[in-house]
């Protein structure tokens, strides 16, 4: 397997995996991965010194589990706002650069933000939010999103956040959950110079109060009660911040499992600092650099973009349309970006588009892909735009705060495959007796910082350990993926054990896209499975169905397929085929068996 970028000495001297490893005496990137699994409260001690990470009071224990690791406490006795820790860098120090779709790049100081974030927090305030109260966030990731974000968090207030490209349904859905007493929306989306109504879907999903921003210049008419943010905001820019415990809840977002309802996934205080810690080592991001990842607060990558790039004194870029055009490249040269995140799907479009390549990217230090299987083609291309830089892989999970596993700076790079668990955490491999081994499903070992340790709607223990295997008397926590490892050591995602999948980036259950493609009237029962391409890249969606007696051609089901899926659960879900069959295969339990789907379908495809 050969590299597609070696790390040059001055790279690797400079970088923080390598102070940290200075520091502790290790001179082997593997030997010290170990120790940092070995010695949790060690390493993540010295991380949150790192980090430079602000307590009102200090923690008594970095780890306590009294209650065992399901239950880990970290930071026990601590009070704290982790958004204080987001306000490290000098006051004139860049915090946010931004551009909306056509316009020009704007940009925010550390001060600034500051000053942005309290106004907002007093406004909350003035309208009668009060510590442990929910607001909702479903707007694109914007200035005015990640200050109301920081604003919420800052006043004790719990941020539940909600993609803006769900359909009326699943907002409908998330809003049930969690019942936010005010929500932030925009009154459109401006993409490619259309206007898409948000407020009027975020109305149909039975919305509380809401405060709209405005994207467009003319102003529509709100539900009595609601209002536009210019009349929400307060003038008042102090704000003392409110001190927590390190448990207490900051973020409720969403990540599918096997069943229908998404799961409600806290996050707390301690969560950010594993966000902020993976970008310290694993993305190399240092004081003042820009990091930009087109992502939404509705997906964990936009609080992880907010926490990794601010705790670690950088500047976040955000541009507010779609990361495909000549205008995104130029942002991305004229912002001065030095990490840039990515789905590989969006890669693949830049490398049939050709787009970035008229673009000066040279400032950029390293890539990052996440949220589907990358291919390796396209990914040395990516590496390509910007002089052959390395590309981080990132896999890890809403449940986690961030990776678990990935790449580093300090290592050679494989395109399109990891080569190292996540500092401070351990997994294992096994196969379906329970065996190691070096292709299989991937187990967590507990404790690990950021792990969630509860659900808002489910059952934690259920969902995450019960029914799991021990090994070397250690307890596993399940968490769906498998993967494969190398020769060399490096790993590559395989997909998913279990019934979830990925598309476009977003986590989704087949249970859900049944429920949706059986309320078609030419189909009985349906599967549905992802499918991963022979030369690596984004899962492909294939539905098998049971049909019925109504005559219509398959042309004409698989437009009405692709129809409802787009309107009742998100238009970044594409299906690639949908097959008629006699019988779906099932369990004597009556279970339906995907990965026979899965099986039947790669040998028909061979």
């Amino acid at each position: 397997m050969t590299a597609s970028w070696q790390p040059e000495a001055e790279v690797v001297e400079n970088s923080n995996i390598y102070q940290m490893m200075l520091a502790n005496g290790f001179d082997a990137y593997m030997d010290f991965w170990k120790w940092s699994a070995s010695h949790k409260e060690d390493f993540w001690k010295q991380t949150v010194q790192n980090l430079n990470i602000h307590f009102d009071n200090p923690y008594e224990s970095i780890l306590d589990i009294s209650k065992g690791v399901e239950k880990a406490s970290w930071l026990k006795g601590a009070r704290l706002n982790i958004v204080d820790s987001c306000f490290q860098n000098d006051e004139d120090a860049i915090a946010v650069i931004y551009q909306k779709e056509g316009g020009k790049i704007s940009k925010l100081t550390q001060a600034g933000l500051k000053t942005y974030v309290n106004r907002i927090a007093n406004s909350l305030v003035d309208f009668g939010l009060k510590q442990g109260d929910h607001i909702a966030i479903d707007m694109p990731m914007t200035l005015e999103a990640v200050a109301i974000y920081l604003a919420a968090i800052k006043a004790g207030i719990t941020v539940v956040t909600i993609a803006d490209s769900f359909s009326q349904n699943e907002i409908a859905i998330r809003l049930k959950i969690t019942k936010p007493a005010l929500l932030f929306t925009q009154d459109v989306l401006l993409r490619a110079g259309k206007k898409l109504p948000l407020y009027h879907k975020i109305l149909e999903a039975g919305a509380p109060r809401t405060v709209v921003i405005s994207a467009d210049q003319d102003n529509i008419p709100l539900r009595e009660g609601d209002c536009y943010f210019s009349e929400f905001l307060s003038e008042n820019d102090l704000f003392t911040t409110v001190s927590q415990s390190p448990e207490e809840m900051i973020t409720i977002l969403f990540s599918s499992g096997t069943t229908g309802e998404p799961k409600a996934i806290p996050w707390t205080h301690s969560t950010p600092i594993k966000c902020a810690s993976d970008g310290y080592y694993h993305h190399n991001i240092q004081k003042n650099d820009v990091v930009c990842w087109p992502t939404n607060l509705g997906w964990m990558m936009g609080p992880w973009l907010i926490f990794a790039s601010l705790i670690n004194r950088g500047s976040m870029a955000l541009y507010y349309g779609a990361p495909m055009g000549s205008e995104f490249g130029a942002f991305v040269q004229e912002a001065g970006v030095n990490m840039l995140g990515v789905v590989p799907s969006i890669v693949r479009q830049w490398k049939n588009s050709k787009t970035m390549e008229v673009f000066d990217w040279s400032n950029i230090n390293c890539f990052s892909s996440t949220g589907e299987a990358s291919n390796p083609e396209e990914m040395e291309y990516l590496m390509a735009l910007a002089d052959n830089k390395p590309v981080i892989e990132y896999c890890g999970g809403t449940e986690i705060g961030g990776g678990y596993v990935t790449s580093t700076v300090v290592q050679p790079n494989v395109a399109s495959t990891f080569s190292s668990q996540a500092l401070g955490g351990e997994f294992i491999l096994l196969d379906e007796e329970g065996a190691l081994t070096d292709q299989g499903e991937m187990f967590l070992i507990p404790p690990i910082m950021g792990l969630s340790n509860s659900l808002l709607n489910r059952d934690h223990h259920e969902v995450y350990f019960k029914g799991v295997p021990t090994y070397e008397r250690k307890v596993l926590r399940k968490h769906g993926d498998e993967l494969i490892r190398l020769e060399n050591g490096y790993f590559k995602a395989q997909g998913r054990a279990d019934d979830a999948m990925n598309l476009g980036g977003i986590k989704v259950s087949s249970i859900q896209i049944e429920e949706v493609i059986n309320q078609l009237d030419f189909i009985k029962e349906s599967a549905a499975i992802a499918i991963s391409p022979k030369n690596g890249g984004p899962s492909q969606l294939v539905i098998y169905a049971v049909g019925n007696t109504l005559r219509l051609t398959d042309d004409e089901k698989l437009k009405k397929a692709k129809l409802i899926i787009r309107e009742r659960l998100n238009p970044l879900f594409k299906i690639e085929k949908l097959i008629e069959i006699e019988n779906l295969p099932r369990t004597a339990s009556g279970k339906v068996m995907r990965r026979k789907l899965r099986d039947q379908f790669l040998d028909s495809e061979n």
